[in-house]
């Protein structure tokens, strides 16, 4: 009998139970957890963040029609038919830099336990969804841990605890987490191109002493990052990445590499802008914001950014997905309309060159500088 075939093996993006990083808050009512919520977003308001909680209200009548209503100002308010679906919480939530859970309504993979004597029951009915609690809060300064979290918890103690009025130290605390999760950056060269109008594959070009894919590798490795080849079909060379989404271009070639890494950011780098030096990728690193969905140069005089000389974040990765179910595979196109980090660079940077004329004239310039 023929062994029963499991579905593709995939590489998925680490995720806690609806969010790349999530903490929950339990110990208190929830009016406490959504003041606290509150206060430390405020501070924390240079990070993309949410809250996930429940509704209180006793009786809801279903939506007939959903609703979408936009403010002039970018606000927006969904009113809808739903269940909780970790699913499409993953989806909903990946963009996200932190996600607060109300941790009386949802479990959340990580914890701040605050301790309100008032709550020991609901802290006791919820110990065993206490595994991996990130520090303590008390709302009364001198009060004493619970028994049963001491001997649940021996080493409880040793986690650094706050004061309920101590914002500013508990936003840092928080801030640390989320650095925690910034993703390592990859480098990824784009050598699989159909170089139509140069007659010839660019990636071999000569401006620098070597093939520009060469060049290209190691001016990243420089830098620090490991770093990838996109290729149209593997030729069994080291760290190359075959396409897996066929026939799209670069736009395929960034999906096949989220693709076989979704928990990176990637710094693509096209082989056709040959004046892309080691002071263009210093300032790329260096202004890199992981909160965006990526980190694009612009010319100065240029309308639009450079898809290919930019760090795409992992969760651009579902944003690609999203405009190719709709038809589209510009990787420019999803840049326009989605949050990215622009850095202004002079135009020359990142001068195009795609016939044999322009390659004559970058190779003499290249030479006399």
């Amino acid at each position: 009998m023929k062994k029963h075939q499991k579905h593709t093996h995939l590489e998925r993006r680490d995720t806690d139970h609806f969010a790349p990083n999530e903490i929950g808050i339990v110990g208190s009512n929830c009016k406490v957890i959504s003041s606290l919520v509150q206060q430390v977003s405020q501070k924390l308001n240079s990070y993309r963040l949410a809250y996930f909680d429940a509704s209180h209200a006793k009786e809801v009548s279903p939506n007939l029609l959903s609703t979408f209503t936009f403010h002039h100002e970018g606000n927006v308010h969904i009113s809808t038919l739903g269940s909780i679906n970790p699913y499409e919480q993953r989806l909903q939530f990946a963009q996200y830099d932190l996600v607060f859970v109300n941790g009386n309504h949802y479990q959340g993979a990580k914890q701040i336990l605050l301790l309100d004597p008032e709550k020991e029951a609901s802290v006791l009915k919820r110990l065993d969804q206490l595994d991996q609690i990130q520090f303590v809060v008390k709302l009364q300064k001198d009060m004493d841990y619970f028994p049963f979290l001491e001997e649940r918890y021996p080493t409880i103690k040793n986690l650094k605890c706050y004061g309920i009025d101590e914002i500013d130290q508990i936003t840092n605390h928080l801030e640390s987490l989320i650095q925690e999760k910034t993703p390592t950056v990859r480098g990824l060269v784009l050598v699989g191109g159909k170089s139509t109008r140069m007659g010839t594959d660019k990636s071999e070009l000569d401006y620098h002493g070597k093939p520009q894919k060469e060049f290209l590798k190691e001016l990243l490795e420089k830098n620090n990052l490991k770093t990838y080849s996109s290729v149209g079909s593997a030729t069994g060379k080291e760290n190359e990445i075959s396409d897996t989404f066929l026939h799209l271009g670069p736009f395929g070639g960034i999906c096949s590499a989220f693709q076989k890494d979704p928990n990176s950011a990637w710094l693509v780098l096209a082989t056709d802008v040959p004046f892309v030096n080691d002071s263009v990728i210093q300032t790329l690193m260096q202004r890199r914001n992981p909160s965006k969905v990526a980190t694009a140069i612009k010319g100065k005089g240029k309308e639009f950014v450079e898809p290919l000389v930019t760090i795409y974040e992992p969760k651009a990765y579902p944003i690609l997905l999203q405009y190719l179910a709709q038809g589209y595979s510009c990787p420019r196109k999803m840049l326009i309309n989605s949050e990215v980090e622009i850095v202004e660079i002079e135009d020359h940077y990142i001068q195009n060159v795609n016939t044999p004329e322009e390659f004559e004239q970058a190779k003499n310039q290249i030479r006399n500088t």
